[in-house]
């Protein structure tokens, strides 16, 4: 009986010293800054608009975004709307992200394309960071500005690896 006993205490001890000694449990307990979030993050977006009646209905896309560690971001994106595809398609956008010590945090972007037709409200965005910062989930709250709409939009986001000049993967 002493034997299970100590053997029980010694998995559960093990698997206490896993879990203290896991990226997540690194991350919780080290912080997270805006220099967490940093590089090239791919997004799949999916959701719907649903207030104003005007602009309600389905929204999904890809996104891919840059963030410099400094609390700026870069991004194109390719979103369907209502079954309508974009006229341009990648579409630009510029904005900023805090990241809080908790690695929750918030980002604000402006679509800026160059086809009026595909012109969209600033978009703000809540996030958990994972991994580290290699992994971001996100749900888009609303716009800044008026007039203001209610959805229930969500991404997950992965960070790339992306070679550096003239290197090729092959």
């Amino acid at each position: 009986m002493n034997r299970t006993r100590t053997a029980g205490l010694v998995s559960a001890a093990a698997m206490v010293a896993a879990a203290l000694t896991s990226p997540a449990y690194a991350q919780a307990q080290n912080g997270c800054a805006n220099a967490t979030l940093h590089g090239v993050y791919a997004f799949q977006i999916t959701g719907q608009i649903l207030a104003p009646a005007a602009v309600a209905g389905p929204v999904s896309g890809v996104a891919l975004t840059t963030f410099d560690g400094f609390g700026n971001l870069t991004q194109i994106d390719n979103i369907v709307h209502n079954g309508s595809v974009p006229v341009e398609d990648w579409r630009p956008a510029t904005g900023s992200y805090t990241v809080n010590s908790d690695c929750t945090g918030t980002f604000t972007f402006t679509p800026a394309p160059t086809n009026p037709a595909d012109a969209g409200p600033a978009l703000k965005v809540h996030f958990v960071l994972m991994n580290a910062g290699a992994q971001i989930l996100t749900s888009v709250t609303g716009s800044p500005n008026t007039p203001p709409f209610t959805a229930s939009i969500v991404s997950t986001g992965y960070r790339l690896t992306i070679p550096p000049p003239g290197v090729t993967l092959q």
